[in-house]
């Protein structure tokens, strides 16, 4: 738990995402940096006391550690003064009083769960969202109420915060916007190193009139430090404690929704990498597929690869990989240990690579020659 504690003191935030056809997104970007790990630990984390990471909107959807609650009561109190914006508000505003009062007295309950044997239409579905599920996340986006969990069904259970965030940190003094503001950058700034103003207030998804300000505070306390970064054509800023290592002995599949990758432009600028999710291209339109994961070796993006967990076969399934230019020689025996590694955490047997792309007859041969050794 230390190590886990370390890990996302660096990482910062983690994005979650429904899509699992590989692994959940929240529980990719720990395994990338600390190998096969236990994801009870996340469990316990993000469910159990001492609580550590809690759900909100920090970055989109992403665990946060649990001590930046005071610091969205401001995202929080936007969200609240934008109430008109949110149709159900408009056309039911007492429903969300009522669930509230309920969710209250009755304990954690999913949507699912507060619309079944209740006289609530389900008008409207969209995603399959109920006037209740409605009005469930206007609550958890103005922070009336928090997540305590996820379900079987990736489903959130609500509950008021009384009861999921500790005591000490919930009846904290809600610090000033700008406070709030330098406290998100100045973290950001911790988790990338060095970026620019997009950069760092991508991190936590900010408006650029609340970033400027808090990173004007951080440069003039010399938290951040103003930097050229050469190639780049904007201005730069450097968190005082950032160290350049000697070298860099990095190897990890990055997720869709890695920090590392998020910022797309950021992610050009530093690795010369391009790159999109195409999980909502047309399969015939996709140039690299459906879930494609980013390898990084040493302090290089040097290729890709589509990767899907079949359970029921337990096979790691390699469905496309591709090597970036100049990538080196050792990429196809790197990438083969790393994938071994994914599928044994993942409780699958073994790794088959698909004849689809540059780099797949030489990971077909080194995950062969693994499998023997």
């Amino acid at each position: 738990m230390r190590t886990f504690s370390r890990t996302l003191a660096r990482t910062g935030v983690l994005q979650i995402d429904s899509v699992n056809v590989l692994q959940r997104a929240h529980y990719m970007p720990l395994f990338s940096r600390m190998g096969p790990y236990d994801p009870d630990l996340l469990t316990r984390a993000s469910e159990k006391r001492p609580r550590r990471i809690v759900e909100y909107w920090a970055h989109v959807a992403a665990f946060m550690p649990v001590e930046l609650w005071p610091h969205m009561q401001h995202r929080m109190r936007r969200y609240r003064d934008h109430q008109h914006e949110w149709m159900i508000m408009r056309e039911k505003p007492a429903l969300a009083d009522s669930l509230l009062a309920e969710v209250r007295e009755r304990g954690p309950a999913t949507a699912r769960d507060l619309d079944d044997g209740l006289p609530r239409a389900k008008e409207n579905w969209g995603w399959n969202w109920s006037d209740t599920k409605r009005a469930l996340e206007y609550l958890f986006y103005v922070g009336d109420l928090t997540v305590c969990r996820r379900n079987s069904a990736f489903e959130r259970v609500y509950d008021v915060p009384e009861r999921v965030i500790p005591p000490h940190i919930l009846n904290q003094r809600a610090p000033s916007d700008l406070e709030a503001h330098m406290e998100l950058v100045r973290r950001a700034a911790i988790s990338h190193g060095v970026g620019t103003e997009s950069c760092l207030r991508d991190y936590f998804r900010m408006h650029h009139a609340a970033a400027r300000p808090a990173i004007a505070a951080l440069v003039e306390s010399e938290e951040l430090v103003p930097v050229r970064v050469e190639g780049w054509d904007k201005p730069a800023y450097l968190h005082r404690d950032a160290r350049l290592p000697r070298t860099v002995r990095a190897r990890a599949v990055l997720s869709p929704f890695d920090p590392v990758v998020w910022e797309r432009a950021r992610t050009e600028q530093l690795f010369d990498f391009r790159y999109r999710i195409e999980i909502y291209v047309p399969e015939a339109q996709r140039i690299h597929g459906y879930y494609v994961l980013p390898f990084l070796l040493g302090e290089q993006l040097v290729g890709r690869v589509d990767l899907k967990a079949d359970r029921k076969g337990g096979v790691l399934i390699v469905k496309g990989a591709f090597a970036e230019p100049g990538a080196p020689e050792e990429t196809a025996d790197e990438l083969a240990e790393e994938l071994q590694s994914l599928a044994g955490w993942l409780g699958l047997d073994s790794v088959l690579v698909e004849p689809r792309g540059d780099l797949a007859p030489a990971l077909a041969v080194a995950v062969k020659q693994l499998a023997g050794a």
